[in-house]
């Protein structure tokens, strides 16, 4: 007897774009009940290829196979009738209408010909939540005040509301804390247990030893290994085929040295009624201090309030011991501090702009002359700060929407180089950044701090936390329950710290 062929097969597919060949003889092959890791570094191939199978980009050459028939798929709905649901990690979810309405948009219920909203929408959703193992999101809620791990709920909801056999998952774990992450590994592999192929696409390798049958790896859009065991091929390996050279999550060398100085930025008694509570801290020169936390314990929040962003309840924020007014951003910049935001493209960047505009915006000043503004002066500051940091392309007067996510962040923080910042706060600072380009982002946060300025580093990785800063305060429900330099503390052992809260100083 033949042996049953894969759920999918895409042989040797072909994408190019005006001076970019993205996709250049690309093969991929799932089978039904597996989930099939896609990795790659920004750039390489993925974002291409998962268009191509969702009807969203039409392949150049090559041909596509579903259930060992040649299929074209001309459009996303095309691919949805065959089977093939796409969340990307960038939610396609309407905010301003219900939980029901987005689970069926585009092909509401019917009844006799006729639309059906109201109750049989609501039911209908509710099911789909229950079998996800979330009943307890409401159906009539509006979309936009749910979590981040509830909208990623209702986009599986979506995809099931169709007769799906694969689902693709575009870094479906970069807005979830570990409880959720685990919450999300339940349900896929309930998805798989159901005969469901799901394609999974995610920066973070130890999530791909838990969850993944199989891994395909591209780079610079070819398939350079393809089917490897997910769960017994060494992550060196993995990172060697993706950067093309052995590089893991390398942090920099910690300096041996104590902070010395007079504090660049003291914060005392901060607080935010409902966010977090009296909040002590200092970041002296040449300092990296890490906030760890689940979502949801004030790690954002209180570097918000530090910039000015949000206005605290109490307490204050002083730079070079001269304390700012509360709530302003303004007040904050001409201080010194600077931030990169969580969402880097909907809060940092001017995506329509050019690398030379997002990292001179903050500096304008500078390049005036009589109400006009210096555009030489202009671009030559933004080339040399953009240099400094070894921005990719080294071409400021491209679109900065044309970057990777590192380069990117590059371009975030080449802004508050040039505008002279003195602390820096880093919230989320490599999440959408692949391996090889987030060890330059260490090294660069690192250089820095060496060069005299003070870091204040939130993130949701504790491995990045610990690797990264000097000393860390642990937070749990908007409160610091543990401090301790970095090196006497492990990632169990802040788990721990942040899921029981015991405080500790």
């Amino acid at each position: 007897m033949a042996p049953e062929p894969p759920l999918l097969s895409m042989n040797g597919i072909t994408k190019s774009f005006p001076g970019v060949r993205a996709l250049d003889g690309v093969d991929l092959d799932v089978q039904a009940g597996e989930v099939h890791c896609l990795l790659g570094q920004n750039g390489a191939g993925k974002s291409t290829l998962i268009k191509v199978l969702a009807g969203a980009h039409q392949p150049d050459t090559g041909t596509i196979r579903w259930r060992g028939e040649e299929v074209t798929l001309r459009s996303p709905i095309a691919a949805m009738r065959l089977g093939i649901a796409t969340i990307y990690q960038e939610l396609d979810l309407v905010e301003h209408l219900s939980v029901a309405e987005n689970v069926h948009l585009g092909h509401e219920p019917t009844t006799a010909g006729f639309i059906v909203r109201g109750r049989t929408a609501r039911a209908s959703a509710a099911q789909l939540l229950k079998r996800l193992g979330h009943p307890e999101i409401d159906p009539g809620r509006l979309v936009g005040d749910l979590s981040a791990a509830q909208q990623q709920i209702v986009s599986m909801a979506r995809a099931l509301s169709h007769d799906v056999r694969l689902i693709v998952m575009d870094e479906p774990s970069a807005a979830l804390d570990p409880d959720e992450v685990d919450n999300l590994f339940r349900i896929v592999g309930d998805l798989t247990a159901e005969g469901v192929a799901v394609v999974y696409i995610s920066h973070r390798l130890e999530e791909i030893r838990r969850i993944g049958d199989r891994v395909t790896v591209l780079k610079d859009g070819r398939a350079v290994a393809g089917g490897l065991p997910a769960k017994s091929t060494p992550t060196r390996d993995v990172v060697a085929m993706m950067t093309g050279r052995n590089v893991e999550y390398v942090f920099p060398e910690r300096p041996v040295r104590d902070a010395a100085g007079d504090p660049l930025l003291e914060v005392r008694g901060l607080a935010r009624d409902g966010e977090f509570e009296p909040l002590d801290l200092v970041v002296r020169p040449g300092e990296i201090v890490g906030l760890a936390g689940l979502v949801g314990s004030g790690r954002s929040e209180i570097l918000e309030t530090v910039y000015g962003a949000r206005r605290p309840s109490a307490g204050q924020v002083l730079v070079d011991g001269r304390p700012l007014r509360p709530g302003s951003v303004r007040a904050a910049v001409r201080a010194g501090l600077g931030l990169a935001p969580e969402e880097r493209k909907a809060q940092a960047l001017l995506m329509l702009e050019s690398v030379t505009r997002n990292v001179s915006v903050s500096s304008m000043s500078r390049f005036a002359r009589v109400g006009w503004i210096d555009r030489a002066a202009e671009r030559g500051a933004a080339r040399a700060a953009t240099r400094e940091l070894s921005l990719r392309p080294d071409n400021p007067s491209v679109p900065v929407r044309t970057l990777s996510g590192g380069n990117q962040q590059k371009a975030v923080l080449a802004r508050w180089l040039l505008r002279g910042c003195r602390v820096l706060l880093l919230d989320e600072p490599t999440r959408g950044v692949d391996v090889g380009a987030r060890a330059e982002l260490y090294a660069v946060v690192r250089r820095l701090a060496d060069e005299g300025l003070g870091v204040l580093l939130v993130s949701s990785e504790v491995p990045e936390v610990l690797g990264l800063a000097d000393r860390v305060l642990v937070l749990r429900e908007g409160r610091v329950v543990h401090t301790a330099p970095a090196t006497e503390l492990d990632e169990h052992r802040v788990l721990d710290l942040v899921m029981e809260g015991s405080p500790a100083s």
